[in-house]
């Protein structure tokens, strides 16, 4: 699924997509479609709506990219494909390949590129002045939201693996969490387009933010359930992430710590006492946990972005004197468009996942069969994560060989092993 979205997310990109999220206005929330492949667009120097940027004392500066346009569509690329991957998160396990393969162009146009293009290719919510520096509404919002109502119409996966869940693997879990951490800087220090002041503070502000949160969890974790969980310390590490994307060049480095302890807090809450005690949330069965590490997480540091912006820091990237409502002035007035924008985007991916799904699900159907269930969504396809005997193969001590000692014997304890290896692999 994460491949397959990779790569049509890229094609539909480059044909269609890209123009759509930052090409010429077709409605106040849409860009006009059209292919980003001709050699002279590509090459062209970028163009991007914050060229202009306001200064505290009211003096304007224009600022021109000096890359190429093929840079900034193959860098909005990443973004488009990561919120995708992220809302397969919600319905792994059950989901039909063939409507997957489906939904990932239609969602993408229909859905990404509205979001993209209101909040960052000067829509009407970037004319509007509401703030998301790097995607905590574009990308987790969004994912968050539209995975949760994915979910919903999918269906949840059988009964026996909703009980037991556990890890494939904690160390491939660790590993990925590391390369996760790691290409955030990427991720947020590329958001001002340029390796400028405000791509260090964003840089220097995600890791903070990220550290606190992963702290935070992990001792609401010993505090609450006696022993620290690797998996609650990637959980936090990524709702710290998440927090701080939407304003993470805007605010000061104690304000990352403030958020770091809100993100590393609320979404614990909402993923471990809310979830629980909601029938909503309950009933619906979101695999990974998307909505509380990504939507949670994602408005509540687009709220805080509202409240904590920082005013020289927001000038040298925005194109409006902007500050958050922290300090003071027209602050107030940013909250509630944090608001407003939240509203739009929650709104926008309900609506939209939930026709786009319906209208798969006229031609594809959306669930697996129960008997392909039964099997399992890997061995379905005739391949298995972990095939250690191959396919129908048992152990065979003469052909995969026995524990011996290091003078080549065999001892009792060595074969009491073997025979426990071999029972255990037969059932």
């Amino acid at each position: 699924m994460a491949l397959y979205a990779f790569a049509a997310v890229l094609i539909c990109w480059v044909l269609l997509g890209y123009r759509m999220a930052f090409g010429d206005e077709l409605l106040p929330f849409w860009g006009k479609g059209a292919p980003a492949l001709g050699q002279d667009f590509l090459t062209s120097r970028a163009r991007i709506p914050e060229s202009t940027h306001a200064h505290e004392d009211g003096t304007k500066e224009t600022v021109e990219p000096w890359y190429p346009m093929a840079t900034l569509v193959y860098f909005q690329f990443t973004f488009a494909a990561i919120t995708l991957i992220l809302l397969a998160g919600s319905v792994l396990g059950r989901m039909n390949i063939k409507a997957w393969m489906a939904f990932v162009p239609l969602w993408l146009i229909f859905s990404y590129t509205v979001g993209a293009f209101s909040l960052w290719g000067g829509g009407f919510l970037y004319q509007w002045g509401a703030i998301d520096f790097s995607g905590g509404y574009v990308i987790h919002l969004s994912s968050g939201i539209a995975g949760l109502t994915a979910a919903y119409w999918v269906g949840p996966r059988l009964k026996s693996d909703r009980e037991r869940f556990p890890p494939n693997n904690v160390l491939l879990m660790l590993a990925g969490a590391g390369l996760l951490w790691m290409g955030w800087s990427g991720f947020n220090g590329g958001a001002p387009y340029a390796a400028n002041i405000d791509a260090s503070i964003a840089i220097l502000n995600t890791n903070v933010c990220a550290a606190t949160s992963l702290l935070v969890w992990t001792s609401l974790d010993v505090i609450y359930f006696g022993k620290p969980s690797v998996i609650g310390a990637v959980q936090g590490m990524m709702t710290g992430l998440v927090c701080i994307t939407p304003g993470a060049g805007l605010v000061q480095s104690w304000a990352a710590i403030v958020m770091g302890i809100l993100s590393g807090s609320i979404p614990w809450v909402s993923m471990m006492v809310l979830h629980k005690k909601s029938a909503l949330l309950q009933k619906v069965d979101d695999t990974l946990g998307v909505f509380h590490t990504h939507a949670v997480a994602g408005v509540l540091g687009g709220l805080l972005t509202g409240l904590l912006a920082e005013p020289e820091l927001c000038a040298l990237v925005l194109p409006e004197r902007t500050r958050g409502a922290f300090y003071g002035g027209n602050g107030g007035v940013q909250f509630l468009k944090q608001m407003a924008a939240a509203s739009f985007v929650i709104s926008w991916n309900i609506v939209s996942t939930t026709l786009i799904l319906l209208f798969i699900r006229l031609f594809i159907p959306l669930r697996m069969p129960e008997e392909e269930l039964q099997i399992g969504d890997d061995a379905v396809h005739g391949e298995e994560a972990y095939a250690l005997w191959g396919d129908g193969e048992k152990y065979d001590p003469t052909k995969h060989g026995r524990v011996t000692s290091l003078f080549g014997e065999e001892n009792p304890v060595s074969r009491n092993v073997n025979d426990a290896v071999g029972v255990t692999i037969n059932l």
